[in-house]
């Protein structure tokens, strides 16, 4: 029997990007491949790209650059290498990649790498491969299931993809141009994703996609199902513990949703709701289709249903034509909305969007403050929601054992990390922890006898309209 051969994959972005790498070498396992922490001895690499942020192509290329010593001393000891540039810089510059960077065998979009066996052979055949289609056929249909081992490798927590690709074409964004348009798959293979799941250890699902809440998935009764009321199916699965989301467009938060929140324990009082910027004029250039107003009113809805819930959020800092007094607008909006965390990030035009054309650009060095000055907030509120939490009792699901001898970490409702001195046959358990002191981001605590105690977050103050 021959040595099986050694798959070393790099994953850059989202959540939907290392989804997507687990399923890259689910696809790969049949075909005899198993993961490598190694590129050195690697047979196969794959880059698996985001195109969200600045300069994205040219990280992909310095990382090539290195890749092409490394096939060149495996060509030197007889060994072939093959090189894969998967996800949305593949979508979007698959024919200059092949034509740029000869060290690259495929180059695959994010829609098609269930045919990554098929490319591969045809790269050998051929010399190389290019698939950046967007196949009419369900990608998810078509990639072997996961082996048990794989998934009780992976934890007791796992992604789900029920959505991809987005119809909002905000001006800032490459999504709808490299995941196409918005998909859901019905409900009963995200069913079976999860029951396979849950069969394997996982304790707690998250449900992703590009714009997730605008689910509309096929349910078993022919009718399309908006997101509530998925969760309220899979919640009633056996072995699930935790459910959670992500990322959300506040233009698509409706009844269902917000009555998911207030119905199911199982779902987690975290939303991720991206808002980029609390100026109208900006929304309304960044083309978000919401106001700063309809925004709050979002939220205010949520808390008048889950008083504990906690949220994070993206912002862009220097859009074309921001002033101060938008930035002081996006300032305000934090301040009174008080996040538990948040990305905030500088404006970079991505190419073929239409902010790319704008000319109103806002000066580096103006970027640079205004990005710290909104950091430092943002930071200052997760500091405050961490602390909140010290003397307090919550469900802390274990995850691993920590690196320190003796210690098992696990994750709050709010994606804290925490950490107990316990025996690790603790992981896979939803149990309470006393929290006694914070260390950086991680809290520190015992386990308790007592169960836990919701507690309105202190960053969390109750909005009065907009």
């Amino acid at each position: 029997m021959s040595a099986p051969r050694k798959l070393h994959i790099k994953s850059y972005g989202c959540q939907m990007n290392v989804y997507d790498a687990q399923r890259m070498v689910d696809t790969l396992a049949h075909e005899g491949f198993v993961e490598t922490a190694s590129v050195d001895d690697a047979d196969l690499v794959i880059l698996n790209t985001c195109h969200i942020r600045e300069k994205a192509s040219e990280k992909v290329y310095s990382e090539l650059g290195r890749l092409r010593v490394a096939k060149d001393e495996a060509a030197r000891h007889d060994r072939r290498m093959d090189v894969v540039v998967a996800g949305c810089v593949a979508q979007a510059e698959g024919a200059e990649i092949i034509r740029r960077a000869p060290v690259v065998d495929v180059v695959v979009g994010p829609q098609s790498y269930h045919n990554l066996p098929q490319l591969l052979a045809r790269a050998k055949r051929d010399g190389r491969a290019l698939d950046t289609e967007f196949p009419i056929e369900d990608k998810f249909a078509a990639l072997p299931q996961p082996k048990p081992a794989a998934i009780r490798a992976r934890g007791v927590s796992a992604f789900v993809t029920v959505q991809e690709g987005c119809d909002k074409f905000c001006t800032f964004c490459v999504v709808p141009y490299t995941r196409g348009t918005e998909v859901s798959r019905p409900v009963a293979r995200i069913v079976e994703d999860v029951k396979r799941l849950t069969d394997n250890g996982v304790r707690e699902i998250t449900l992703i996609g590009q714009n997730v809440n605008a689910y509309h998935g096929e349910g078993p009764d022919g009718q399309p199902w908006p997101l509530g009321k998925l969760l309220h199916h899979l919640a009633a699965i056996p072995g699930i513990a935790r459910l959670r989301y992500s990322t959300s467009h506040p233009r698509d938060v409706d009844d269902t949703l917000i009555e998911a929140h207030r119905d199911l324990p199982a779902l987690m009082p975290f939303v991720h709701l991206p808002v980029q910027s609390g100026s109208d004029r900006i929304l309304a250039a960044m083309n978000r289709k919401h106001t700063a107003a309809e925004y709050r009113r979002v939220i205010d809805r949520f808390r008048a249903v889950r008083p504990d819930i906690a949220f994070s959020s993206d912002f862009i800092v220097g859009f074309p034509g921001e002033t101060e007094q938008d930035f002081a607008a996006t300032l305000a909006l934090v301040a009174q909305i008080g996040y538990a965390g948040a990305y905030s990030f500088k404006y970079s035009a991505r190419p073929g969007t239409p902010a790319a054309d704008m000319q109103e650009m806002v000066a580096t060095a103006t970027m640079d403050e205004r990005l710290a000055r909104l950091q430092e907030l943002i930071d200052s509120q997760q500091h405050a929601f961490n602390q909140a939490a010290i003397g307090t009792t919550v469900d802390v699901l274990f995850e691993r054992a920590a690196r320190n001898p003796g210690q098992i970490v696990g994750r709050t409702a709010y994606l804290q990390p925490a950490h107990v001195m316990a025996p690790d046959d603790i992981i896979g358990q939803v149990l309470p922890v006393t929290l006694s002191s914070l260390e950086r981001y991680s809290l520190l605590g015992t386990l308790a006898t007592s169960p836990a105690t919701i507690h309105a977050p202190a960053t969390a103050p109750a909005l009065t309209g907009a």
